[in-house]
């Protein structure tokens, strides 16, 4: 076994080699700068390409680009680039382009701290672009090893589904180094690896489009106006996604079969909660955890089979309160509590360990 010392952006980096990305287009931003620079000293020596754009929405065309031409591609940012791409994003979503967007988040609003970090960007990277509702997919790794094993699904998803997929990491996640078994884990993940180029197709896969385009389009790839063409376009790209949910839909979990209390979360904030659960489950107390990496889609299924015998969910999140809307919409029938900050300020695993107590 041999342990590597790395940064989450830098896991996300690595990975995205191990995937078969060799086309990396960005923009200077903290806290996501390091994954541009890692890439710098990995694709170029590999044959791989590596662009510094004059800004975001340079950054994510290239990368569209690029992903049509046949490449696996990524971009990396994070909140105020993120508004930037998001018609960017949008056309990926319209014309069915593969490609990966890492959004590093920072607190907000606008250049807020760009040195601390947040879940802030939750709800945008869902409802932020003009796709009139469309699902996409967002993971959210916990620590430096989800970075990699996370970002090497992200690239599987984007070639099977045809769409652009996020990894949802933050500022505590993406700058802080641990120790991570790189090798161990990439030889995990291989046997996951696509070998799919552009013009191929999977299950579950749209047809293979070898005309790109944004506006609304029938079978032949062409333009359409006509509403019933306009309507199954829409319709399989809701589909593909969402009726394949369980095939991508990560998580962690704590169960403790008395507990009438789960913690719900994602992010950093997971780690506090599992300590907390530690904390309370020493004293005698019952608590369950059930930690989200797949975000978006909403994992519906999973939160109602995890939650239904417990009577009290409370989410945790870096934020005034996103995610838990999510959670009050599915569990109709459950008190749903939330606890949140946005203060440039980690969740404590005391103040969890209260709000269970409480």
């Amino acid at each position: 076994m041999k342990q590597h010392f790395l940064e989450g952006n830098e896991a996300t980096a690595y990975a995205a080699y191990h995937a078969g990305c060799r086309f990396f287009a960005g923009y200077p931003i903290t806290p996501a700068t390091s994954i541009l620079n890692t890439m710098l000293k990995i694709l170029p020596p590999a044959g791989g390409i590596v662009l510094q754009a004059e800004d975001e929405i340079s950054a994510a065309g290239y990368c569209i680009g690029a992903a049509a031409a046949g490449m696996k591609a990524m971009t990396a940012t994070s909140g105020p680039g993120m508004s930037l791409c998001s018609e960017q994003i949008s056309f990926a979503v319209g014309a069915e382009i593969p490609m990966v967007i890492v959004n590093v988040q920072r607190l907000g609003p606008s250049t807020g701290s760009a040195t601390r970090g947040a879940d802030g960007d939750i709800q945008s990277m869902r409802w932020g672009g003009n796709f009139g509702g469309l699902p996409l997919i967002v993971l959210a790794p916990t620590d430096a090893a989800d970075c990699f094993v996370l970002t090497v699904h992200a690239f599987n998803l984007a070639e099977r589904y045809r769409c652009p997929v996020m990894i949802a990491s933050n500022k505590e996640i993406g700058m802080t180094k641990e120790s991570i078994d790189l090798t161990s884990l990439s030889a995990e993940m291989t046997s996951g690896v696509q070998k799919l180029n552009f013009c191929e197709s999977a299950d579950h896969n749209p047809p293979p489009l070898f005309r790109k385009t944004s506006s609304t389009h029938g079978p032949d790839n062409y333009l359409t106006t006509a509403p019933e063409e306009i309507a199954a376009m829409l319709e399989q790209m809701r589909h593909k996604i969402e009726s394949n949910i369980e095939q991508f839909t990560f998580y962690d979990e704590i169960a403790a079969p008395d507990a009438e209390t789960m913690i719900l979360t994602y992010g950093v904030t997971a780690r506090a909660a599992k300590a907390a659960c530690r904390m309370l489950h020493a004293e005698g107390k019952a608590v369950s955890l059930l930690v989200l990496k797949t975000l978006w889609p909403v994992p519906e299924k999973l939160i109602r089979e995890k939650t239904k015998n417990l009577k009290r969910i409370i989410v945790a999140e870096m934020n005034m309160g996103q995610y838990v809307r999510e959670i009050e919409r599915v569990l109709r029938d459950k008190q749903v509590e939330f606890l949140g900050q946005m203060n440039g300020q980690l969740i404590p695993p005391s103040r969890i360990k209260e709000a269970v107590c409480g």
